[in-house]
């Protein structure tokens, strides 16, 4: 039995001990073994339910998320503290400094007329704090480990601000067009293909961030919209008393125009 005092109410301090008592001696043998590097995917895959009960305005939901989110952060910042790196109270900390310094209009003197000059500002302090000259080290700050839709739509942002950017939509939707083409032109060609193909996902988002459209968001609305309808073909297919793999193409292009339409 391990030395640990159970409450009918627990705090993050105590979360900060239950990681500490489950990596000890005495404590779980799967938590003991665990690096930084072999819980990186689940610390993605907690953010990514979170923002799942974000998205379903579930509280209950959404609570449960963020413990299971914490716990990832208690986690590997136990990892650094027993080597003798930093701890839990040194990530607060840091945090603390960052929000004061980044928010001179609150915690200087600072004025500001809206949220726009908040965040030039909010830019104009994060490039300094960290030493970031050019435009070109702000896009290489751009963490790889995005997703890559927002690691475009952020690094096209980047750009934007010093003006190397369209003056509407309109020249976005032109380069789309253009590198569709040059797609087709490699497809046929047979070579440059994941080239292409890139710079026409880079310019999509584009047209994204001129149209204010989360590119993620949208790419994950249209996925569920591909099930729904690619259900009602199974579904269909079905009645009929066939298999999918029984139909033509024409087929179940039919039935998904059909889908289309509920």
């Amino acid at each position: 039995m391990v030395d640990f005092e159970y409450k009918n109410y627990y705090n993050v301090y105590d979360l900060e001990r239950i990681i500490a008592v489950l990596r000890s001696e005495n404590g779980c043998p799967w938590d003991r073994e665990q690096t930084h590097e072999s819980i990186r995917r689940n610390f993605l895959e907690e953010a990514y339910e979170a923002v799942e009960a974000i998205d379903e305005k579930n509280p209950e939901h959404l609570r449960e998320e963020l413990g299971d989110v914490l716990t990832q952060i208690v986690f590997h910042a136990r990892l650094e503290e027993e080597q003798g790196s930093f701890k839990l109270d040194d990530v607060a900390d840091a945090v603390c400094k960052k929000l004061i310094y980044r928010h001179p209009h609150v915690f200087g003197n600072v004025e500001v007329e809206n949220s726009d000059e908040v965040m030039a500002n909010w830019d104009k302090l994060k490039r300094r704090e960290k030493s970031q000259r050019t435009t070109a080290s702000a896009m290489d700050s751009v963490a790889s480990s995005l997703p890559a839709l927002w690691r475009a739509e952020k690094i096209q942002s980047k750009a934007a601000k010093v003006g190397f950017d369209w003056e509407d939509v309109s020249g976005a939707l032109d380069k789309l067009y253009e590198e569709a083409g040059e797609l087709k032109t490699a497809i046929a060609e047979g070579e440059g293909i994941e080239e292409e193909l890139g710079d026409l996902l880079f310019s999509a988002v584009n047209v994204a961030r001129f149209a204010d459209v989360d590119p993620e968001a949208a790419l994950n609305r249209a996925c569920e919209k591909f099930i729904r309808r690619f259900r009602y073909i199974e579904q269909e297919a079905s009645k009929q008393g066939r298999e999918l793999s029984e139909m033509t193409l024409s087929e179940m292009e039919e039935l998904y125009t059909k889908a289309k339409k509920l």
